[in-house]
């Protein structure tokens, strides 16, 4: 046995050993949740790559039950943001606070001091409240008049957003969505799922109660144990070449040049590494495939490709882009 495999023998003991808590999280999360196995999926993995989440679809589809489902099966603090047109900057962060008694100023800190943070419907609040999450989404820090706080960890910023056509909504700026590890896409139920949730809630009595079994500690500790996954040097290459072909596509014979106004940024590059070695953790190996890029590269992908005016005259998105990406780079 080379070296090589058995690295990768001890590091698949540790996942085994290290990943069986969040597998339990996914258990309880499904006491309520009916399907949406993709999203859940996708929560884990952004819980374990220290990756903040955007998650679109229409009102209805149990965006904000996951979040507040996965936040009660951790441990740890929680805090839902309603974002709406009023919404101030220090509403979310905190603001200095006079206070009489000895004539100076105080620190309030406001309610993104917590471990999960499910800002919800986002884009209905205007830009200058979107653009306060940002130094803590990047450098898990907050400033508050000269005083610089530094965030718990773990920290998760959750955002489910309306689409844009939706009345009264507000486009992300293009700085903080690339901040987003991976955007999700929930769709309506099955027929099947739909019955489900029928048979399931069609009550007057509260949701299931589901029970904490992961604690930040560990979080933590699984976060140690992806970073040790073993990714060859080929999918390493294979990483690189996908995020290469969203930018400069005609020199791997991809003809959607036309398509793309700017391609992936290289936090795109750090995403799918990362993303994936949770992927292989969640599925218990200790070493990454090539299917693992491929689950993560749609939803790490798809918002930071801006397509052109061409392309959208073409009706073609940036799902058709990542599409052709994968369909043309060869696999390891």
């Amino acid at each position: 046995m080379t070296t090589t495999e058995l690295d990768v023998k001890n590091i698949g003991e540790k996942v085994s050993a290290c990943s069986d808590p969040f597998r339990r999280l996914l258990e309880q999360m499904h006491r309520v949740i009916v399907g949406q196995d993709e999203l859940l999926h996708r929560m884990l993995i952004g819980v374990l790559s220290r990756g903040h989440l955007l998650i679109e679809g229409v009102p209805g589809l149990a965006k904000t039950t996951a979040v507040a489902c996965l936040a009660k099966g951790i441990s740890t603090k929680f805090q839902r943001l309603q974002f709406t047109p009023d919404l101030l900057p220090a509403d979310l962060i905190g603001t200095l606070i006079y206070r009489a008694s000895d004539g100076e100023f105080v620190v309030q800190k406001g309610p993104i001091f917590s471990n999960l943070i499910l800002a919800d419907e986002i884009n209905r609040a205007p830009a200058k409240v979107q653009s306060a999450l940002l130094e803590a989404m990047q450098e898990r820090q907050v400033t508050i008049g000269k005083e610089t706080f530094t965030l718990e960890e773990p920290f998760l910023v959750m955002a489910t957003q309306n689409p844009i056509e939706q009345e009264g909504t507000y486009p992300l700026p293009e700085a903080q969505i690339d901040r987003f590890m991976m955007k999700l896409l929930v769709d309506y139920p099955t027929k099947e799922e739909e019955r489900q949730i029928l048979d399931r809630m069609a009550s007057t009595k509260p949701l299931m109660e589901i029970d904490a079994v992961l604690s930040p500690a560990e979080i933590i500790a699984a976060r140690d144990v992806v970073d040790e996954i073993y990714i060859d040097d080929k999918i390493k290459d294979y990483i690189v070449d996908l995020v290469l072909a969203t930018r400069e596509p005609k020199k791997y014979g991809i003809e959607i040049a036309d398509w793309i106004a700017y391609g992936a940024s290289p936090r795109a590059t750090l995403a799918l590494t990362v993303g994936a070695k949770a992927s292989a953790f969640l599925d218990g190996r200790g070493f990454v495939t090539p299917q693992d890029v491929k689950t993560v590269a749609p939803d790490i992908l798809r918002h930071r490709v801006i397509v052109t005016y061409e392309a959208e005259a073409e009706e073609k998105t940036s799902e058709d882009v990542v599409r052709a990406v994968l369909d043309h780079i060869a696999v390891p």
